[in-house]
């Protein structure tokens, strides 16, 4: 499959100067160490170069940072909500002025199209909006009792520190998600990024202090440490972390999700998708394909709500799959930082060779496939791919992984209630669409027995959620919700009330003691 590519790419000294520029006017004031020093290596998927050495957390900085998170709520539960969300608001300022310069550093660490590293700061500043207004709604309720001269009620309290465990693909917006909602319930929050991105970890916290300074926070109400697998199981084993809010693998949520409930700690895990969208003979099939190459090709296939599974009637299969095929051909692939581009490189080697197996491994499984050739992009540093389509005879072992690149599997289908068992039919349980014109269809697929993702949608793709929705999903995708309608729940603790105001002293149920 012959596909756009733009071979020139910038000099990795124009990457590192577009990196600093980012960040000093973001206002942090760190240094900075040459590739290749101590500590963390900050790359760009771009060319594949290091840009620069970042310190890392030892295991007693992460320790004190956790003691810090705690010591601050003792002050930060007692503040009234509204003046939480005067902190909220004031990252969300920020954040709006210094859109595009975190969007750069997104851009540069995660490869993402300038457009996409953009609509992520916009997530940010969507979130802190949303917060902010929850700082005023954080609703208990009054509950009728059974016994004269009592009032019984729900109250809802800050439930302590929030350790926040993120991911290379959307390395600024779900450490928002989670701090925006957490600081507005009077939590506090102690953030360990991906190793891979630490550059916009540092922009981020920069951001998070200068707001606290400008509204009169106490500093230490969000922390940061960087590091890796060691760092984070400072947080995932602290009893003094109330809530773990982990997003990565399934194999890391079956990890940390033991380790936390033996403290009897909470955990809130954003974990593995595979996708997958149904196209029905009365679609539209301008708008499916559309919405199709996008979830299937944005963000080089690495979002978990990437569309991996294609489940078209047999009718319309070599129709649709020719329509994609064709539309993956002008797909311009190459510097996510130049305009036009709508590919940018996966993020790492790692990346590219789980690609390939996953193909090789399709193929041996009766798999055709079209595309997935590694392009001519920079040097052999940089992994730019085509997105690939592939048609297979069934859900083979291949289609129920989850693989992080650009490949779409196609399988067909004749009777929607066989569709949707195959929509269901996989571990995952994060995100699902259907393109139907027939309203019966689109209940069908929205009802109990339909889809058992935690996100079902009609005639538009499995990813773009807006920030108003509950996001995640279900089964090996965790069961947890992060950012919109009553996901802030997660981050309070429940308290049931009863007030006596009567002379008596009935018991509940007609007991009689004495």
């Amino acid at each position: 499959m012959t596909t756009m590519t733009t071979s020139t790419l910038p000099s990795v000294d124009t990457l590192r100067e577009r990196a600093r520029d980012a960040l000093t006017a973001i206002g942090w004031r760190g240094d900075l160490g040459a590739p290749g020093g101590p500590g963390l290596q900050a790359s760009t998927p771009i060319t594949g170069d290091v840009l620069f050495s970042v310190a890392e957390s030892t295991t007693d900085q992460a320790d004190a940072a956790i003691a810090e998170a705690a010591q601050a709520f003792s002050v930060w539960r007692s503040t009234p909500a509204p003046v939480r969300g005067a902190l909220v608001a004031r990252l969300g300022e920020l954040l709006v002025a210094h859109k595009a310069e975190l969007a750069t550093l997104v851009t540069l660490e995660a490869g993402k199209i300038t457009s996409e590293a953009l609509g992520e700061v916009q997530e940010m500043i969507d979130v802190c909006q949303f917060a902010v207004g929850l700082s005023r709604q954080l609703y208990g309720r009054t509950i009728a009792s059974e016994r004269p001269g009592h009032r019984l009620m729900e109250n809802w309290h800050p439930l302590g520190v929030v350790g926040v465990i993120t991911a290379f693909n959307f390395p600024v917006a779900v450490w928002a998600w989670n701090t925006a909602v957490a600081l507005v319930c009077g939590d506090t929050v102690v953030w360990k990024p991906s190793e891979l991105t630490p550059l916009t970890a540092l922009a981020c916290q920069a951001l998070i202090e200068r707001a606290a300074a400008d509204v009169g926070a106490p500093r230490e109400v969000s922390r940061l440490i960087q590091g890796g697998r060691e760092i984070g199981e400072r947080l995932v084993d602290d009893p003094r972390v109330a809530l773990l809010s982990a997003t990565g693998s399934v194999r890391m949520g079956q990890q940390v999700g033991p380790r936390v409930a033996q403290r009897f700690g909470k955990v809130l895990l954003e974990l593995g998708g595979n996708n997958a969208a149904i196209v029905t003979p009365s679609a539209d099939l301008d708008l499916a394909v559309r919405a199709i190459v996008f979830s299937a090709a944005g963000t080089a296939g690495q979002r978990c709500t990437t569309l991996r599974r294609l489940i078209v009637h047999s009718s319309i299969a070599d129709e649709v799959v020719s329509r994609i095929v064709d539309a993956y051909r002008q797909l311009p692939i190459g510097d996510p930082g130049t305009d036009g581009t709508l590919v940018g490189p996966l993020i790492h080697a790692a990346a590219y060779r789980d690609m390939v197996r996953a193909l090789e491994q399709a193929g041996a499984e009766g798999g055709e496939v079209f595309g997935g050739e590694r392009q001519d992009v920079g040097d052999e540093s940089a992994y730019y791919v085509a997105p690939a389509v592939v048609r297979m005879p069934a859900q083979t072992d291949v289609v129920h992984a989850e693989t992080f690149a650009p490949i779409l599997y196609v399988m067909t289908y004749d009777d929607l209630d066989e569709a949707i068992a195959m929509n269901n039919a996989v571990p995952q349980g994060l995100s699902s669409s259907i393109f139907t014109l027939d309203m019966r269809e689109a209940e069908r697929f929205l009802a109990a027995d339909g889809s058992d993702c935690g996100i079902a949608n009609v005639n538009i793709g499995t990813s773009g959620a807006e920030i108003g929705g509950a996001f995640g999903g279900e089964k090996q995708t965790g069961g947890g919700r992060e950012s919109g309608s009553d996901s802030w729940k997660a981050y309070m603790r429940r308290a049931t009330n009863t007030v006596n105001y009567s002379t008596e002293l009935p018991l509940a149920q007609g007991v009689h003691f004495g």
